[in-house]
């Protein structure tokens, strides 16, 4: 991702060039030596950028001196996370972030990432970090993959090579579960307290899911650790809202030709943000309500809105929207079809929603057109199709049972699957090629591929369907729209089927 758009007139982002840059670019006014990292932070990309480190941004300017700064944290041994580590590691572990709407673009430097670690580089680093007293929470954005759950089951994945790996290398973790354990145990050897894991990852329970998997894989190293783990560790649930698309080198040109900063990694997102959290911590938290956070006693209601409304018509724009050819988001919204098929599916979705506090769900669903519509946002098709085995079981799934339970229409919730399927196949309605990205991308293509028109080689994965390949009804109904959508395309689908009934 490398841009070359260095040039004479933009200023290299660090700490010695905040005074420098262009006055209509905010910068921090706090002092960040003042502050001390009692956030540890797993999973450093665009989101965790442009949501929780602008929240606790903002929070340093009303509390400076503050004990909530985070030390980030990449894993994975890939060139995204170390690109990340090289541009944060020369930049003083700040960047730009860049509100991208039709009135105007507005960047900013977030400050409240006052460390870096790459895990691959000094595992035993990352394990003191957590393990420090300092360190009071831990936060997640691990992606939905990186829970190791068995969806069909709703069991551990001990078999995954990463968890193979924890278990038999304690001291030489490669995933969170690992890492989490081994903090915890020093914590307990040294008489500790424990830290609150707050996972911020688009997942209904998501506090409830890390419970369940690292208490699990603990049982597993040291019943007595987890049994410790389960009486004094909390857990919130949590949702997280904010469009972040993936970092182009058309957006690094961007911050350096529009505010003259040269960035290696900056971060665009839309101007909407959310996050609710479940009030449940062990060692403290900041005041998070002091810069809008919503802080109750119960997520769900609120997980389940935008879950099954935003999640699952990200998932209908990024299957139909690629077989049909486009490129991003907007693009898709642009197209009358697209936006009223998505319309449709929330429509589809909104009677197995509980009532949620404080928000009305018509005016929720019209922002989300709104929010999809937005041009200056160019969030790319396939960040939205990318592991789809994972994605799918916990945006869609869910409705689709409460439906066929209530005897409500399934029809474009079907078709999001369907369109799921036929992409599986690896081309588009012009028979271009698509890159299928998914861990589980061989045998998807290989079931896809053998079953054609006929859903049920896919729909009997238990571990991704669990039960519902045995409803004869959403199996009709899928194989009816993936009969379509191979006959006629997606836009001949779109127009067969206009009404969510």
């Amino acid at each position: 991702m490398n841009s070359n758009t260095s040039t004479d007139s933009t200023i290299k982002l660090n700490e010695a060039s905040l005074s420098c840059l262009p006055g209509n670019v905010r910068i921090p006014k706090y002092d960040r030596h003042q502050i001390t990292n009692g956030i540890v932070h797993i999973g450093v990309g665009g989101f965790h950028r442009s949501h929780q480190a602008l929240y606790l941004d903002d929070y340093f300017h009303q509390h400076p001196g503050s004990d909530w700064g985070i030390c980030g944290v990449g894993l994975l041994d890939n060139d995204y996370d170390r690109r990340m580590r090289d541009a944060l590691l020369s930049q003083d572990c700040l960047y730009t972030l860049v509100e991208r709407s039709q009135e105007g673009d507005h960047a900013r430097i977030i400050g409240s990432i006052a460390r870096y670690l790459f895990a691959p580089d000094n595992r035993q680093a990352v394990i003191e970090a957590m393990a420090s007293p300092e360190c009071r929470i831990i936060t997640l954005t691990i992606t939905e993959s990186g829970y190791y759950y068995i969806e069909g089951s709703g069991n551990f994945d001990v078999n995954h090579p990463t968890m193979q790996h924890d278990l038999h290398h304690p001291d030489q973790p490669l995933g969170t579960y690992g890492f989490l354990t081994a903090a915890l145990e020093k914590r307990r050897k040294q008489g500790s307290a424990p830290f609150t894991v707050l996972s911020c990852d688009n997942i209904q329970g998501n506090g409830n899911m890390v419970r369940k998997m690292l208490t699990t894989f603990a049982q597993m190293r040291d019943p007595a650790l987890a049994r410790w783990i389960a009486e004094h560790v909390a857990f919130p649930n949590c949702m997280v809202d904010r469009i972040t698309p993936l970092t182009t080198p058309a957006d690094i040109k961007m911050v350096a030709e529009q505010f003259d900063i040269d960035d290696a990694f900056p971060c665009v997102a839309e101007p909407f943000i959310q996050w609710v959290i479940e009030d449940t911590f062990c060692a403290g938290r900041p005041d998070w309500e002091s810069v809008g956070v919503q802080m109750t006693n119960d997520v769900h209601p609120y997980e389940m809105m935008k879950i099954r409304l935003l999640n699952a018509s990200h998932m209908l724009i990024g299957y139909l929207g690629s077989l049909a050819g486009y490129t991003y988001v907007y693009e898709v919204m642009a197209d009358p079809l697209f936006e009223q098929a998505v319309a449709n599916l929330m429509d589809e979705v909104t009677p197995t929603l509980q009532p949620v506090p404080g928000i009305d769900l018509d005016d929720y669903k019209k922002t989300l057109i709104e929010r999809f519509s937005n041009p200056k946002i160019r969030d790319q098709l396939p960040r939205l199709c990318l592991n789809g085995s994972a994605k799918i079981p916990k945006f869609l799934l869910g409705s689709i049972r409460d439906q066929l339970q209530l005897g409500g229409a399934i029809n474009y919730l079907s078709l999001t699957i369907a369109a799921w399927f036929q992409y599986l196949n690896g081309y588009d309605d012009q028979n271009r090629p698509i890159p299928i990205d998914d861990p589980l991308a061989d045998i998807l293509t290989q079931q896809a591929r053998s079953g054609k028109t006929d859903p049920r080689p896919l729909l009997s994965m238990f571990e991704i369907f669990g039960d519902l390949g045995q409803s004869p009804r959403f199996v009709e109904t899928v194989a009816d729209k993936l009969s379509s959508l191979h006959e006629f395309g997606v836009k001949g689908t779109l127009i067969r089927f206009p009404q969510a009934q």
